[in-house]
């Protein structure tokens, strides 16, 4: 692998020493770096583990909690390359990045597990099974038929599972006992099977009623325990576990991302799948936390108002299942012991109120312009930003780089596409991608694996769909972003061939602004620099899709519209506003986020939506939609209301039998002079007679 310490040193600002066999017989030059005090980065992943137990065995290296250790590998990712003597700028960005401070601390999310589990499934089977985890775990067994040992070591539950919630240390079953056979009191004498006609009863000790034509034989040789009894009534049973394992084909739960401490084992995997799922079970005991991924604001929230349901994108994306409507406040609710932290909410969600937290956008924003700056100063061009997670995606581009070293159809990743791991590669969208380009990439790919649910992809696709409609429309030639999917090491090749497609025109002069923690002020950044150096915009205004869009405008039918001001009070965001000083109804374009709830509730269904990007500099200014002139009161000519608003009135109530004659005449006076003149008038009333 070629490396130039030379030019790296320069670029990073620091005299550099190149190692071959760090790990081996140069590791005392390792060592000797490790007594310092100052950042410690090693440019091998290989030999993690390796290293990090040399330097705890090394007297006089700072502890690890004082002093980590980065870990950055430029080997899989561009020296094991044909483009490897190209790689020297992404070598030292990668190796700038790897410097910068560890995220902020995130708040965590606890989960108490008793050792309490439930194993569903055919009785054979899930006793099997309990008997390798009854070391580790108080085991019950909620029977689905199979064939019952004669000596009884796990209590055993029977019936149909009405429902099953929660996640690990928290999972509440509910279950209608409608079998006849009561197990508590149950002595398996197998009596009834073999006394039962029909074969109804098998060695689980459950009826099958669909068979039993009502002999009761059973019931009479199972006279002396009294286990079985038809009248009894089905009741609904309810207990708690801290994990479940589930044998059946079919799991519980239908979300992509299961909860934490439910195992679904059907019977159609393979021996080392079923191995894989089953291992880690046994070390769910105890207490555990995870970081909370995510941060909330209900005050931009746009899902609801007045209990009219807006945006509602998070909900749909979510693949655990973790976020709900709570539309009687007006907000979502996430569950935090079901988020698994891959992000989408924050994506897709337009106006910043989820945002992600692990790592933040600023931190994000940060790597970024480090990357990009440090891959420029050393001379690269045309850079690519890759994400990818860091599981499966991490696998990937480790495969990628060694296949380049073995198969001579295969070369590598490019010298210009930067790889950068996020734990979940759903966690950024419209605003950090355009920031990116706005710092100088070329180009934003997003690498995906089976292991993301199918909702990510489209979500995905539909950010990078507006995206790309934006910068095309300012003249940006040439495709920035890019959604690479593939299943894993089998793909390669498809990868390494889509990967030397043809670079994308950036802009001119990178960017400096840097990432803002609200979500809609990051975008208005990369947008005014994006939009200031457009080589060629077409047009006043840009065409966005007209799904997954977070800017545009609203069209207003003037005809229809009372100026009721319904909908000012329905815009989360600002967006559409009052004037105190006159009827009008006024707009921010900038402040949009297309969430529809003023479409939702408008009365008189005047307002539709219009995805769109206004290069205008008005679209930060107020406009005025609509205004009328204001009615008079007939009685001190004082103005309330919009002449329109009151006529509409008047033609809607001049039928109605409360509203003749003095009546009529009071709609079109003010509330204060309504009032005097009912004291004052002469009408005859009910109580003068």
């Amino acid at each position: 692998m070629p490396l130039d310490g030379v030019a790296l040193g320069r670029v990073l600002g620091e005299t550099l020493a190149v190692h071959t066999t760090l790990c081996r017989r140069e590791a005392a030059a390792f060592q000797r770096a490790a007594r310092d005090a100052g950042d410690l980065v090693v440019a091998c992943t290989q030999e993690q583990r390796l290293f990090t137990e040399l330097a705890e065995a090394t007297e006089g290296v700072p502890p690890l909690a004082e002093r980590p250790i980065r870990f950055v590998n430029i080997r899989e990712t561009g020296g094991w390359s044909r483009e490897a003597a190209h790689a020297t700028p992404k070598m030292a960005a990668l190796l700038a990045a790897a410097r910068l401070p560890d995220p902020d601390p995130v708040p965590s999310v606890r989960y108490d597990s008793a050792g309490r589990l439930l194993i569903i499934g055919p009785l054979d089977q899930a006793e099997a099974l309990a008997d390798r985890l009854a070391d580790v775990w108080a085991v019950s067994i909620l029977a689905t038929g199979g064939a019952g040992r004669q000596a009884r070591r796990y209590p055993v539950l029977a019936g149909r599972i009405v429902g099953l919630t929660g996640w690990l240390g928290a999972f509440a079953l509910r279950w209608r006992d409608d079998n006849p056979i009561a197990l508590d009191l149950c002595t398996r004498c197998n009596a009834c099977v073999a006394a039962c006609p029909e074969g109804a009863i098998g060695l689980d000790y459950q009826v099958n009623l669909g068979a039993c034509r009502g002999h009761r034989d059973c019931v009479r040789v199972c006279e002396a325990p009294g286990a079985i009894d038809f009248a009894r009534s089905a009741e609904e049973q309810q207990a708690t576990f801290d994990a479940v394992l589930d044998l059946r084909p079919a799991p519980a739960f239908t979300q992509h991302a299961l909860p934490q401490g439910y195992v679904h084992l059907p019977p159609t995997l393979e021996a080392e799948q079923r191995l894989a799922r089953l291992w880690p079970l046994r070390d769910l005991v105890g207490t555990f936390e995870k970081p909370k991924f995510f941060q909330y604001q209900q005050r931009l929230c746009a899902h609801g108002r007045n209990e009219q349901v807006g945006c509602q994108a998070c909900i749909e994306v979510c693949s655990a299942s973790a976020v709900r409507s709570d539309i009687e406040r007006n907000r979502i609710v996430v569950e935090p012991h079901l988020c698994v932290g891959c992000g989408a909410c924050t994506t897709v969600c337009p106006t910043g109120a989820l945002t992600y937290a692990y790592p933040t956008a600023a931190h994000q924003g940060r790597a970024i312009k480090t990357l990009l700056s440090t891959y420029r100063a050393a001379g690269g061009r045309d850079a690519v930003w890759l994400l990818h997670s860091q599981g499966a995606g991490q696998r990937v581009i480790e495969d990628w780089g060694r296949a380049a070293r073995l198969d001579a159809d295969i070369q590598g990743v490019p010298a210009r596409v930067i790889p950068w791991p996020l734990w979940h590669t759903a966690s950024t969208g419209l605003e950090l991608w355009l920031s990116a380009i706005a710092y100088g990439a070329s180009q934003v790919w997003v690498l995906m694996t089976d292991e993301e649910a199918p909702a990510y992809r489209d979500a995905l696709q539909q950010q990078m769909a507006v995206a790309e409609a934006i910068l095309q429309g300012l003249g940006y030639r040439g495709e920035h972003f890019r959604l690479l999917p593939l299943r894993d090491a089998r793909d390669l090749a498809a990868l390494d061939a889509a990967a030397r497609g043809a670079p994308a025109q950036g802009v001119a002069t990178p960017a400096t602004f840097g990432v803002q923690a609200d979500k809609r002020a990051t975008l208005e950044l990369a947008l005014e620099h994006l939009m200031a150096h457009a080589p060629a915009p077409q047009g006043a205004e840009i065409a966005l899709p007209a799904v997954g869009s977070p800017l545009g405008t609203v069209r207003l039918d003037t005809e229809a519209c009372t100026l009721c001001m319904s909908c000012v009070g329905a815009c989360p965001a600002g967006a559409l506003q009052d004037n105190p000083q006159a009827p009008q109804l006024r707009f921010i374009e900038k402040n949009c986020v297309q969430c529809g709830l003023c479409v939702k509730t408008c009365p008189e269904d005047a307002l539709q939506l219009q995805p769109r990007l206004w290069l205008e500099p008005q679209r930060r200014q107020p406009r005025v939609l609509h205004e009328q002139p204001p009615f008079q009161c007939i009685r001190c000519g004082k103005p309330f209301g919009t002449l329109k608003g009151v006529e509409t009135m008047l033609a809607r109530l001049s039928g109605h039998p409360m509203f003749q004659g003095a009546a009529a005449e009071r709609l079109k006076m003010c509330g204060d002079c309504r009032v005097i003149d009912i004291h004052t008038s002469r009408e005859v009333k009910i109580t003068d007679l």
